[in-house]
């Protein structure tokens, strides 16, 4: 027969037995705080996380936007009554930010908005492409007839020579500081001869060409008086489209002077006296005082990173044509 007893536990071990229970209660509470502490810093750093990288894309877009030219400008009939600027700054060419497309292009934003109640162009140029020059006067006289209450007046800075002052000669009126350098009326083509050096050198110019002057004015040939006098010719037949562009633009107000077209340049002082310009003035001094409205808006169009890597690629596209596909040949 079995003791009755046997099967008890001593009263020492059932009265530990309500406490360990409780223990690894406790533990098991800590341990799911512990986790649920980790779980909730994991998602706040995930958050977190997401924010910053969508902060970071949005500064990054807002970049690409900028310099694409997508954003950055404000609309043009938002500004209230204004002076609108367009800079023809720089060499005057295809490639530049004085192109006629560009220029072209601020112009009659800057005529066909509602507020502008003047245009000022304002001039810092040495020249460049007659043209492109020629493109940007004809666009300025084209403006002025489809918008004759909207004036158009020049303002010269440093510099309106040659193709500047053939811009020039299609506004109203030509407003310039005492020292700026104003004219220089005339065409030129330039370039090297390496005739000598090349006999000295004991280098032999080889050329062969399809048309018997495929080879007009070589560096490395010897000039020819025909050629000479051809190029002579077609320098002074676009040199003669200047003096009437100018003649046109500026009428009587020019001084009967053979010297204003000899391609010297004047001060502005000077250009005054000539007739090739009008009065002294800056641009806020033409806004305030002629056109009487002081704010002033720039509508000049400038390259954005867009249209410099479409440039660019079609640059590295042609020479890659030329050296590959072109054989060389012009």
């Amino acid at each position: 027969m079995t003791d009755p007893t046997s099967s008890r536990q001593p009263d020492g071990a059932q009265s530990n037995l309500p406490s360990r229970q409780a223990g690894t209660a406790w533990e098991r509470q800590v341990l799911e705080r512990l986790a649920r502490s980790a779980l909730d810093e994991q998602r706040r750093a995930r958050h977190w996380g997401i924010f910053f990288k969508t902060l970071t894309f949005v500064y990054l877009f807002a970049l690409l936007f900028i310099g694409f030219g997508w954003i950055g400008k404000g609309e043009p009939g938002t500004t209230g009554r204004h002076t609108a600027v367009v800079s023809v700054d720089g060499m005057i060419a295809p490639d530049s930010d004085a192109s006629a497309e560009r220029v072209s292009r601020g112009l009659k934003e800057a005529f066909e908005d509602r507020n502008t109640v003047g245009v000022i162009v304002r001039i810092n140029s040495p020249g460049g492409s007659p043209v492109q020059a020629g493109q940007i006067n004809q666009e300025m006289r084209r403006l002025r007839k489809m918008y004759p209450d909207t004036p158009l007046y020049a303002v010269v800075e440093d510099i309106c020579a040659s193709g500047g002052y053939y811009v020039a000669a299609a506004a109203d009126r030509i407003y310039v500081d005492q020292a700026s350098l104003v004219g220089s009326i005339g065409v030129l083509m330039n370039g090297f001869g390496f005739t000598g050096t090349m006999e000295k050198l004991g280098v032999e110019r080889r050329l062969l060409t399809a048309g018997e002057n495929k080879g007009f004015l070589d560096p490395f040939s010897p000039v020819d008086p025909d050629e000479r006098e051809y190029a002579q010719r077609l320098l002074d037949e676009i040199h003669q489209q200047f003096i009437t562009t100018v003649r046109e633009g500026r009428g009587n107000r020019l001084k009967n002077d053979p010297a204003v077209f000899s391609g010297l340049v004047w001060t502005g002082s000077r250009s005054i006296e000539m007739g090739l310009a009008d009065e002294m003035g800056s641009v806020n001094y033409v806004a305030r005082e002629v056109i009487k409205a002081e704010h002033v808006v720039d509508f000049t169009r400038s390259e954005n990173i867009a249209e410099r890597l479409a440039r660019r690629f079609g640059v590295a596209a042609a020479e890659a044509f030329v050296r590959f596909g072109g054989a060389g040949i012009r």
